[in-house]
Parts: C-alpha cells; sequence; structure tokens
C-alpha cells in the first residue's frame, strides 16, 4: 500500500474529529490503515475479530465502519446485516481479497455503502472514506417517541421528561422494539428471536430478568407506569389513557 502527504484541504470539515471503526485482522493492514488515517485527521479505533468488532460498533457512537470481508468469529457480512436490521445507518466501507462481481454485489446487499478490493492503495481508502464522510446525513427518523418516552437511536440514550435514562445495549435494543410495536403484546418468543436472534427459543427467564431491569429504569419511582406484564401472553409498551 502506498502513503501520500497529507493535504488538509481534501479533508474538509467532515473529518474534523470523525470517529472511525476499523474492524481488521490482518495486523500490517490494519497498522497501515490507522496510521493513514490518523495522519489525515481522523480518530481511530481498531477491533481484530468481527465478534468483538460487533460489540463495539453497538456500544459507541462512529462515523463511519471500515470492515474486512472475512474475519475470525464473525464474517464482516454478517455485522453488517446485524448493524442495518437493528437500524444503525452508520456508512460502512468494506475491505476484501474477494473482487469478483458477485462478491461485491453480496457486500453492498448486506448493507454495505462502497467495497474496496484488497490490495488497495491507501490513497485510494483515503478518497473512499472521505467521500462517504461528505454523504448527507441520513434523514430517517432517529427518535423514537411514545408517550413521554423518546430513546434517541444514534445517541443510543433514551430520555423521559428530561430525566436522561442510560441503558445497557440489549437493554436498547428491548427498548426500541418495544417502542416500534406501542400498544401491542409481545411475546417472550418474539423478542427471544427478534432481539437475541434465537431461531429456536430456549426455555430461560432471561426475557424476563431484562424486561425487568428495564422496567425499572424507564418507570422511575413517582412516573405512570409505561411498561405493563400482560399475564401469560408477554409484555406491551403504552401510554394510559
Amino acid at each position: 500500500m502506498d502513503t501520500a502527504p497529507v493535504e488538509t484541504a481534501e479533508l474538509g470539515a467532515v473529518a474534523a474529529d470523525a470517529r472511525i471503526l476499523l474492524i481488521e485482522d490482518d495486523r500490517e493492514t490494519a497498522e497501515e490503515i490507522v496510521q493513514d488515517l490518523t495522519d489525515r485527521g481522523y480518530v481511530m479505533v481498531h477491533v481484530d475479530n468481527g465478534a468483538r468488532g460487533l460489540e463495539v460498533a453497538h456500544r459507541e457512537a462512529f462515523n463511519l465502519l471500515i470492515i474486512d470481508r472475512m474475519l475470525p468469529e464473525r464474517d464482516g457480512l454478517s455485522i453488517i446485516a446485524a448493524l442495518r436490521a437493528e437500524n444503525v445507518r452508520t456508512p460502512v466501507l468494506v475491505l476484501s481479497a474477494l473482487g469478483e462481481v458477485d462478491e461485491r454485489v453480496r457486500g453492498l446487499k448486506a448493507g454495505g455503502d462502497d467495497y474496496l478490493t484488497k490490495p488497495f492503495a491507501l490513497t485510494e481508502l483515503a478518497a473512499r472514506v472521505a467521500a462517504l464522510l461528505r454523504r448527507p446525513v441520513d434523514t430517517r427518523e432517529t427518535v423514537l417517541r411514545v408517550g413521554p418516552l423518546e430513546p434517541d437511536l444514534i445517541d443510543r440514550l433514551a430520555h423521559r421528561k428530561g430525566r436522561t435514562i442510560e441503558l445497557l445495549p440489549r437493554e436498547f435494543k428491548l427498548l426500541e422494539y418495544l417502542m416500534r410495536c406501542p400498544g401491542r403484546v409481545v411475546t417472550r418468543d418474539m423478542l427471544l428471536e427478534d432481539v437475541w436472534h434465537y431461531r429456536f427459543p430456549p426455555q430461560t427467564n432471561l426475557v424476563d430478568v431484562h424486561i425487568g431491569k428495564l422496567r425499572r429504569k424507564i418507570d422511575a419511582d413517582g412516573e405512570i407506569p409505561l411498561l405493563y406484564n400482560v399475564r401469560g401472553v408477554g409484555f406491551v409498551l403504552r401510554v394510559p389513557s
């Protein structure tokens, strides 16, 4: 891979302090990318396996994700698909040694925004990064509302009448799921399949434990309850009439 002098003009305003997550298991490739993009003014975070990369992408906010196609523990395309299924709209640049047209199509269909085949020049990578960061901010709805409850899908925080509610990643996904079905009863099996991604729901009290923790956070003492148990069926998030 080549390097080139950093030109401030090519960075543009969008690059200032832009945070980029690189998920790449090849040490030499990762070191070259991190060094070059850091020199160009970006804030880089590097993870070397897929499972850990998905965890970091859930936990922290980034302006761009650079994800290798073939990774240990979790494939790059499955990471992208999982994030898109959870409405994470952060732009993704896919890196891959697989340059066939079908592979590029697969990467884009999984939710990638651009695809760069290895080996590549660092100047081209930097140009792709800058182009993705210049794209208009996604106009999709980023804040959900059910009564006084408002979770922000970008900040991954919830608010209730000025009170900030800090949620763990799984709690946030659970709340988002419930808020997309306001007033509708959702079953434990639905939550295990759609939030935990179990294909065959096990016999467990996992959902009840997480619902209990979530309820204690969103329904504080003195506040009108929003999250209810429906005996023998499941749970419902609703604003009392």
